[in-house]
């Protein structure tokens, strides 16, 4: 059954209307009939089933019949990433991370970026477009863009990881990583972190991982960090 999201939704809410393009989606694409079932999350965790009581292409109305919460995850899981050039790419990784499972996301401006602005409205419709598509009940945070600077000054709790290319001591990812601990990781752009960056990450109690012995793309190393921090949670 297919997944749709209303993030006006709660357990206090017993009827709804669709939007104009969901309900044409609902009616015209899907072909849905009155008393058919569907199922709503708000991406706060809550998944509701609901039965459609008025078919209507623009304004489908259905009522609430049951709803489930979802407990999260013992861990947070934040992926740090610069934008990439490509939009495409961008949003690639975006739709993956959902899909496998992170918690927040923060586009960071760096000193090498080559991207330094991205549509946060269309990002949005990216993240929950994959949470439908992989049934979860939760939306990942996205956060503003911000500058590499402003990110790491500020206090961060848990487990705290930088993956650059530079040549320095590290562990392999998968050696750092914690079940049910929280997890920052900081992924570069294309021609990778400053020096300046990389110290000031050590600074801030930042530990240097390795992701594996190629080097990889922006959005490939947030897929890795991505798998690897799953895999260790629910290996």
């Amino acid at each position: 059954m297919q997944l749709f999201y209303n993030p006006k939704l709660d357990s206090s809410v017993s009827q709804f209307v669709f939007t104009p393009e969901e309900s044409r989606h609902i009616v015209k694409v899907l072909r849905k009939k009155e008393s058919d079932n569907l199922l709503i999350t708000n991406g706060k965790g809550y998944i509701f089933e609901a039965k459609i009581m008025v078919a209507d292409t623009k304004k489908c109305k259905a009522q609430i019949i049951s709803s489930t919460k979802k407990h999260r995850k013992m861990y947070w899981f934040h992926l740090v990433v610069a934008p990439t050039k490509s939009n495409d790419r961008f949003e690639w990784f975006l739709e993956k991370a959902t899909e496998i499972g992170v918690d927040e996301i923060t586009p960071v401006i760096c000193d090498r970026s080559e991207r330094k602005i991205v549509k946060q409205e269309r990002m949005e419709k990216v993240l929950q477009s994959a949470m439908k598509q992989s049934m979860q009940a939760y939306l990942p945070k996205l956060n503003p863009i911000t500058t590499y600077s402003e990110f790491v000054e500020k206090e961060r709790e848990g487990l705290l990881f930088i993956a650059h290319c530079e040549e320095d001591e590290k562990m392999e990812l998968k050696r750092r990583v914690a079940p049910d601990k929280d997890v920052t990781i900081l992924i570069g752009p294309e021609g990778d972190f400053s020096e300046k960056e990389i110290n000031k990450a050590y600074e801030k109690g930042f530990l240097p991982v390795s992701l594996g012995q190629n080097r990889l793309r922006t959005e490939t190393a947030a897929i890795v960090a991505c798998t690897t921090v799953n895999l260790i949670n629910n290996g």
